[in-house]
Parts: C-alpha cells; sequence; structure tokens
C-alpha cells in the first residue's frame, strides 16, 4: 500500500477528511479495498479518488476468460465511503466477445501523483495489440480511457467491432436514448453516445464517443472497422460516476464534451396531498423517446438540459404520471417547471387458480396496456406470485386502467390469459383468476426444464428467489441454475425449490471465451479447479466430470463465444476434445448451424442430442421457459434420472408443442428387417394450434410434410423400406413456434443367407 493511499484511507478518504486531502488520487496493489471487489490478487490495482474508486485486475482471473487486465470493479465514494462494487467488468473489446488468445500483458503505471494516476495495460489479442490507458484525475467523477488498437500480424483484420463495455452486476439499463430496447442494432437513430448502468442510490454512464452500433442493449458500445497490417486506431470513452440515481451530471458531462450551450430547469414536485412522493423524479424525453431524469429530493429539481426541444413529466413510486409539458431549452435560459397532484398507488390483489381443481396455480403477470415505470427502481412492469403461498400476488401500481397477461404455462400447458382492470388511487382491488389447463405431460412421465438460467451473479440480475418462481411460473417441473462460473447459489436454490417439493439441477455455465458449457447435475456448491481463461478443453471437461456432471453440453456452440465457431477458427486450446454430450438449441441465437450440425453428427451415428435453455439473466425482461427441454422419465423424477434421460437422448426441445411418441421413443434404436416398411406413431399438442409436422431424415432431408390444425392429432408417419440411419420430428404450432425431437435410430437387419444345408 502506498503511503499516500494509506493517508487517503486511514485519515482521509474512508473517514471523512478534508477538503486538500480528498483532492488527491491514489494508486495502490493487493486485494482491493472496494467492498466486494473481486480484484483480489496481491499484483492487483485500485486507484481511487474522494469520488469514485476502480480496480484493475492484473492477476486475478476477470469474468468470461477475458485476460488479466481489465476493470473488474466499480464504486462511488460517498461522503468519505467507498460503496459496493456494482460491476462486473469494463473493458475495451476487441471483437464483440470473440475469442481472445492472449499469452501475455504488460502492465505500466506511468503516473502517480496527488493530482493524476495513470495506467497503461497493453495485451496481445492473437496478433494485434489492446494497449488501454486509463486515467483518474482528483476531483473528477470519471476515468478516462484511451486504447490503441494495432494490427501486429501480416493478415488484415476485417469488419470487426471494437469498443469499450460496460457490464453491471446488478441494477439496471438505460440504453443508448434513440435505440429503443434493441439488443444488438447500428447507431443511426442514437439520440447521445452514451449508456448507462443505474440504480436507486448510483449511476454508471460510459460515454463512447466513436461507436456505430451497440450490442446487448448498449453494454457494449462497438464501431465497425477494419486493420490492416501494421495499421492501427485509438478510442477514447469515458466511464462517470454519480453516487445517486440521478443522470443530470451526465448530460452535463455530455454537453461540456460535445462543446453545446445548455440551459436551466427546474422546479418542484407535490402529490395530491401536497407532499413529495417517494423517489420522486422528471423524465426528460426528446422525439418521443426517453433522454434522461433528474431526481426531486425532497420534491424540487434542477437540471442543465443541452439546447433543444424536448418533453417532460413528472412521477413517483407507485404514482401516475403527469401531463407532459414542451421544453424549448435555449443558451443560458431558465424554466421553472411545477409538477402539482400526482396521484398515489393502487393495490391489485391476485389469487390464481387451476379452472378444474380450484388448486393455486403459479404465474407470471405482465402489464400490457397502462403506466409502466420509466425507471425500474420505481417498480417492475412484471410480477410473480408469491412461492408460498402459491397462486398469491400483490401488486402495487400507479392509479389507472390495465390490461395484464397471465402467464401459468402459457403455449405449453394453457393458453395466455389476460386481465383488464382498472385502479384508483388508495383502492384495493381483489381478482381471482381460473386457469384451463389444455395438457398433461406428467401424465405419460413427460417433463420440462430451462437448461440455460441464470440468477444474480456476475451481469445476472434476478434473486434466486425470483428465478424460481418465474420457473414454476411457466409450468417448468424442475428447477435449474447455470450461473457464470459460480455455484454461490446452489444451496438457496435446493431449499426454495425443496419448499414446493421440486427437483432441483445444479449446474454451472463454465465460461471460456471460447466457449461456455453448461455441466449437469454437478455436486452441490461444488468450485471448479480450473481457470477458463488460461486451461484447455480437455483440462476443463476433466474438472466438469470431477463435479460429477452426468452430462456436459456445448452451449449457443456457434455464436462469439461458442465452441464450434472459435473451433473452426483455431481459437480453443486444446483444440478438437470429446466428451460433449449435447448440443443446445438457445432462444438468444440462431439455432440452424446447431441443428445442421446435430443432422451431420447423427448422419455418422454419433448419439450426441439436444439441449434446450433460454440463457435468461432478467427473469423480469425475458420470458423464462421460452424455449425447454422435455425428457421422458419413468420412475423418480429426479435431476440425475432427468439428466441420463438426455443422454439417452429420451427427449425434445420445444417452443410449445408437446410431443409423445407411441411406438419409438426418441434416442432409441428401431431394428427393421431390409425392405420393410414402420409407421411411427406420434401424438402432438399445441394449445395455441397445431399447423405442420415434418419427418426429417438423413442430411436433414425432409422425408414427408403433415399439414395440421386444431389442438390435439394423432400422427403416422411412413418410414418406407429405404429410411435407414435416422428420423427426426419437427412440429410447428399457428405461432410458427416448433418442437425439435432428437433422433429415432433406424437399424437395417441384415436377411440371413439361405443354404441347402440350412434347409435340410
Amino acid at each position: 500500500m502506498t503511503k499516500r493511499l494509506e493517508r487517503l484511507l486511514l485519515a482521509g478518504l474512508l473517514a471523512g477528511a478534508s477538503a486538500a486531502s480528498h483532492a488527491e488520487v491514489s494508486i495502490t496493489r493487493g486485494a482491493t479495498v472496494i467492498p466486494d471487489g473481486e480484484a483480489q490478487a496481491s499484483e492487483d490495482l485500485t486507484i481511487a479518488n474522494e469520488r469514485l474508486a476502480f480496480s484493475l485486475a492484473v492477476e486475478s482471473a476477470p469474468p468470461w476468460g477475458v485476460p488479466r487486465g481489465t476493470l473488474v470493479d466499480l464504486a462511488a465514494v460517498k461522503e468519505g465511503e467507498i460503496d459496493l462494487d456494482r460491476i462486473a467488468f469494463a473493458d475495451f473489446i476487441p471483437n464483440n466477445w470473440s475469442a481472445w488468445p492472449n499469452d501475455g500483458k504488460e502492465v505500466e503505471i506511468v503516473e502517480d501523483s496527488a493530482e493524476r494516476v495513470v495506467v497503461r495495460i497493453r495485451r496481445n489479442w492473437g496478433e494485434a495489440w489492446v494497449t488501454t490507458t486509463y486515467s483518474l484525475e482528483a476531483g473528477s467523477d470519471r476515468i478516462q480511457l484511451n486504447t490503441e488498437l494495432e494490427n501486429a500480424g501480416e493478415a488484415p483484420l476485417e469488419a470487426i467491432r471494437s469498443g469499450y463495455t460496460l457490464w453491471p452486476d446488478t441494477g439496471f439499463l438505460f440504453g443508448v436514448p434513440g435505440l429503443g430496447d434493441a439488443k444488438e442494432t447500428v447507431a443511426v437513430d442514437a439520440l447521445t453516445d452514451r449508456m448507462v448502468a443505474y440504480d436507486r442510490d448510483w449511476v454508471f454512464a460510459l460515454h463512447a464517443p466513436y461507436f456505430d452500433r451497440v450490442n446487448y442493449e448498449g453494454q457494449d458500445m462497438y464501431l465497425e472497422h477494419d486493420l490492416a497490417p501494421g495499421e492501427s486506431r485509438t478510442f477514447e470513452g469515458w466511464l462517470q460516476v454519480v453516487p445517486e440515481g440521478d443522470l443530470a451530471p451526465v448530460v452535463a458531462f455530455e454537453a461540456e464534451r460535445h462543446g453545446e450551450p445548455v440551459g436551466q430547469i427546474a422546479g418542484t414536485l407535490r402529490n395530491d396531498g401536497g407532499e413529495a412522493p417517494q423517489d420522486g423524479l422528471v423524465m426528460i424525453e426528446q422525439d418521443g423517446h426517453p433522454y434522461a431524469w433528474t431526481l426531486a429530493e425532497g420534491g424540487t429539481f434542477e437540471m442543465s438540459l443541452p439546447v433543444g426541444e424536448y418533453s417532460a413529466y413528472a412521477t413517483g413510486l407507485g404514482h401516475a404520471n403527469s401531463e407532459p409539458v414542451a421544453l424549448t431549452v435555449t443558451a443560458g435560459g431558465e424554466q421553472t417547471l411545477d409538477f402539482a397532484g400526482l396521484k398515489g398507488p393502487g393495490t391489485l390483489r391476485l389469487d390464481v387458480r387451476d379452472a378444474k381443481t380450484g388448486a393455486p396455480r403459479d404465474a407470471r403477470l405482465a402489464i400490457l396496456e397502462g403506466q409502466q415505470p420509466p425507471v425500474e427502481f420505481l417498480g417492475k412492469q412484471t410480477f410473480f406470485t408469491e412461492l408460498t403461498p402459491a397462486g398469491q400476488a400483490e401488486l402495487n401500481l400507479a392509479p389507472g386502467d390495465y390490461r395484464m397477461s397471465i402467464n401459468a404455462g402459457a403455449g405449453f400447458t394453457a393458453e395466455q390469459q389476460e386481465l383488464e382492470v382498472s385502479l384508483a388511487s388508495g383502492e384495493s382491488v381483489q381478482k381471482t383468476l381460473e386457469i384451463e389447463r389444455l395438457a398433461e405431460p406428467n401424465n405419460d412421465s413427460w417433463y420440462g426444464a430451462d437448461l440455460h438460467h441464470h440468477a444474480n451473479v456476475l451481469e445476472g440480475t434476478t434473486p434466486p428467489e425470483t428465478v424460481v418462481r418465474a420457473q414454476l411460473a411457466t409450468d417448468l417441473d424442475l428447477t435449474f441454475i447455470s450461473d457464470h462460473d459460480s455455484t454461490a447459489n446452489h444451496e438457496r436454490f435446493q431449499a426454495l425449490s425443496g419448499q414446493r417439493g421440486v427437483p432441483f439441477i445444479p449446474s454451472i455455465e463454465v465460461s471460456a471465451s471460447w466457449g461456455h458449457m453448461n455441466p449437469f447435475p454437478i455436486d452441490i456448491a461444488g468450485e471448479m479447479q480450473v481457470d477458463p481463461g488460461t486451461d484447455s478443453v480437455q483440462e476443463i471437461l476433466a474438472d466438469a466430470r470431477r463435479l460429477n456432471a452426468e452430462v456436459i453440453p456445448l452451449n449457443h456452440p456457434f455464436n462469439d463465444y461458442g465452441y464450434l465457431r472459435n473451433l473452426a477458427n483455431d481459437s480453443v486450446p486444446g483444440g478438437f476434445a470429446t466428451g460433449f454430450d449435447l448440443l443446445e438449441l438457445n432462444a438468444e441465437v440462431d439455432n440452424v448451424p446447431t441443428r445442421q450440425t446435430a443432422h451431420n453428427l447423427w448422419d455418422e451415428g454419433s448419439r450426441v442430442y439436444f439441449t434446450a435453455g433460454t440463457d435468461t439473466h432478467d427473469a423480469w425482461n425475458d420470458l423464462t421457459g421460452r424455449i425447454r427441454m422435455m425428457a421422458k422419465v419413468p420412475g423418480e423424477l429426479t435431476p440425475r434420472a432427468f439428466a441420463r434421460a438426455l443422454k439417452d437422448g429420451h427427449g425434445y426441445a420445444t417452443q410449445g408443442p408437446l410431443l409423445h411418441p407411441r411406438n419409438g421413443l426418441f434416442g432409441d434404436a428401431l431394428r427393421l428387417p431390409e425392405g420393410e416398411a414402420f409407421t411411427w406413431q406420434v401424438d402432438v399438442t399445441a394449445v395455441d394450434g397445431l399447423k405442420e409436422a415434418r419427418l426429417i431424415g438423413k442430411g436433414g432431408e425432409v422425408l414427408e410434410t403433415v399439414a395440421l390444425d386444431g389442438r390435439e392429432a394423432s400422427l403416422s408417419l411412413t418410414l418406407d423400406e429405404t429410411v435407414e440411419g435416422w428420423v427426426a420430428l419437427e412440429v410447428d404450432d399457428q405461432d410458427d413456434e416448433t418442437a425439435w425431437s432428437n433422433p429415432l435410430w433406424v437399424e437395417r437387419e441384415q436377411p440371413t443367407p439361405y443354404t441347402a444345408a440350412a434347409e435340410g
């Protein structure tokens, strides 16, 4: 620890020191002083001033297999105390989360003074060099970032997507204004060049003036570009830290760096009782898009805005929005806005039950029409019934008219229901909802699970109890968790699932930069002994087996951090490896290459089968279970029995349709005499209506297509005398949601040769 940091920590920064010592910036080696920080190694660096602190993982392993030398901790300093670390990761990404081959780094402390600390970290990305400089000045609320990306190889780098990222491990996202909720898009309609992670008591903003596109709703801000051999490009950005959930300082710095003139707005907020509403704020919109907000502490607010046309409205926790007010901001102008009469919340109590039996049903409840909180710490737009008592929910909502969706296995075992309700301020409304159950796969020993799901580790934002409630709400039969490189939530999940007598499948998403995998079930709270950032695929597979994994699936095998894609690019340490059991159909990616690969493997007779999962990180904003894996498990349903059924191919992936083969279970071998035909009988159900079934054979060839209607059908599919190798079934419903089966293996038995001796 440097003498200056020790002085700051003990006499100033963390204990309310004088203004003079507050103005200093410092750097120290060793485990970070940031609470909940991940930088824990002896060579890690922590840089701090009186407004923020951040840590660089020089020796500690960053998440997702990224090379050492990454910013892994970031916190505000509040009244002399360092707040909690709020991020998983903030770094420069050379090419959109593709594999990062790396064999070294150089760390240089360029400047270490009371006025300024500058650290430069140089790492290789294959044959390219990524050199990032971090600068923090005394008194500043932002880290300046400067990165040079140099192509030191002999081949051009074409259409790569490079830029800074900001991945929080808690809180919420406010993406680039103007781009809406697009996960990945170009920045043509962007109103600003920043994104924000936030909660009620903090804001981190990434300013990225170079960007021309975003990924992951703005957590990645990229420029698509080429780099010829020997060419380099420089990127500049800033990470800004605000100690409360207010975007006014972010907008002010944005205007400053753009050199834009500003005007001032100020005013008051009051509810219909004349009091300041809890968590009151003023939302600013531009061109019909949310642009920024400022808090109204004690009912008053003020904010600078760049010159332009805006609208503004006031709201608060559970309060109805005020009517919007048009704003014309002029250079140096001042405007006063007073919002009065905001109406407070009402209460909606729901009881969700089975229409036939009256038993309580778990459900997901979402606002389709009606006021949805514009800032997420003011409330959610999605809710779940309680774990106990089951089927019950109490929602505090702003007064108004609402249309809500009720999902209790919607699209799988029941139709989605809707509820219309009006709430007045202070009113309490009770509603009972009955859900008609239209399919009963459990009666035939078919059970479903979402086999790729996250809780609140790293960028996952959903607490374990909410994940369990979300999985039960969509009528899954087993709970499952696979946090990135962590089993910290296992025991909590097991206890929560046990409250409802539901089997829990413990997993972990091993997250190397070249490929992810979800071994399951593994030992409860078992810990990896490998480093996904440096170890080979063979070492990782062996460690998964050490944790007693029954199956090892390849997650999203063809995306930027998928094993098969990076294997083709020769970017996997250890190269090709056997030992994978399942290929994932993932709700977030294009699954066509994965299905084609499965067909190729089946053509060769390889018994590698499907798994399926949503890859949900935020159960409020993503739909858990929208793709799931169904498995046939006769007898007791246990996590290991479920996994063994999938390993044997006794399952199918589905977005809705349900399959029930009556004379040829998926994964089994059908032995037919040479030249004999067979009729494969499969019952199919789709609560949203059937559309089409396709019999698939070797090479992915469509052997038969059957047009369908209604909710149920019994298929009689002819396997003529030429069919050999494998067949599989695909079924679509009227919403174009699909089920994909594992193969039924078709083996032909050669006739016994006829001889006279045999006859005699």
